[in-house]
């Protein structure tokens, strides 16, 4: 298993979009409904490299998903792209301060998207 990403979306058509794009590039990808389901995937399914994740979410936001990961030791440095619709200066600061690593607005176009992650995992 070369690099595992972690796509986290309640929708359904932004997961499978975003798989593509990743599957397509030679990512495998681990797919979660919201942040609770990808804090339990989390550990079991391989060393996750990378996350991206939404903002809106039901259960756990992404927000309260990132403060959540960082907080735990194993995963503190893993990057996380937040990838929502929310574009607004407060929201991408209250991201940021949380531990985001980067932030895409969608829509996205995937050459923007897997951009993003040859950056951040060089």
């Amino acid at each position: 298993m070369g690099k595992l990403i972690m796509t986290v979306d309640d929708s359904a058509s932004i997961r499978q979009m975003v798989s593509f794009t990743l599957k397509n590039a030679g990512y495998d990808v681990l797919e979660a409904v919201d942040g609770l389901d990808a804090l339990n995937k989390l550990g079991g399914f391989g060393h996750v490299r990378m996350m991206i994740v939404d903002l809106n979410m039901p259960k756990m936001n992404g927000i309260e998903l990132i403060r959540a990961i960082r907080a735990n030791a194993n995963y503190k440095f893993i990057p996380i792209v937040m990838l929502t619709t929310e574009s607004q200066a407060v929201k991408k600061q209250e991201g940021k301060a949380a531990g985001a690593t980067g932030w895409i607005v969608k829509p996205f176009k995937p050459q923007q998207l897997l951009a993003v992650i040859k950056k951040v995992l060089g």
